[in-house]
């Protein structure tokens, strides 16, 4: 493979920290006050999910995330900032990639109906796709300074 630049590992792990500041910047944007005090978050997904045009996305909703709105609020922020942290790092990458695909593809299946966030989603999990096929790891990362998942 020939590249410009950087290596083709190098550009991987170009894409690696990429996504990794993609889900650092979600977190940071979030207004953390707002979801964890007033529930904003959850509320605006339960409106989406409500309307939404598949019966399995509205029962899956209220069976899961209604019961217990605060923990999910809890688990969906930090699960961004942790996704975004072992990205860039580099540390426990195939597990952060496989993570955040899946939380993209729940974000992607909620908000079927909203075509920016189809681009933005889609485009994530692409990335982390690619990421966890070539082994986005094995540069500039703490995965491969231990030895792991070589």
């Amino acid at each position: 493979m020939q590249t410009i630049w950087l290596s083709g590992a190098e550009w991987l792990a170009v894409l690696r920290i990429g996504l990794g500041l993609w889900w650092l910047e979600s977190w940071r944007h979030k207004d953390r006050k707002g979801w964890f005090e007033r529930g904003t978050g959850i509320a605006w997904a339960a409106d989406v999910a409500g309307k939404h045009r598949w019966g399995v996305v509205r029962t899956g909703f209220r069976r899961v995330v209604e019961p217990r709105p605060k923990l999910i609020a809890y688990v969906v922020v930090y699960a961004e900032l942790a996704l975004g942290l072992g990205l860039v790092t580099g540390f426990l990458t195939p597990i952060a990639l496989i993570a955040g695909l899946l939380l993209n593809l729940l974000y992607l299946v909620l908000m079927i109906h909203d075509w920016a966030e189809q681009g933005q989603n889609a485009m994530m999990a692409l990335i982390s796709l690619v990421a966890l096929f070539a082994m986005a790891w094995q540069t500039w990362s703490l995965d491969a300074a231990f030895g792991l998942f070589l």
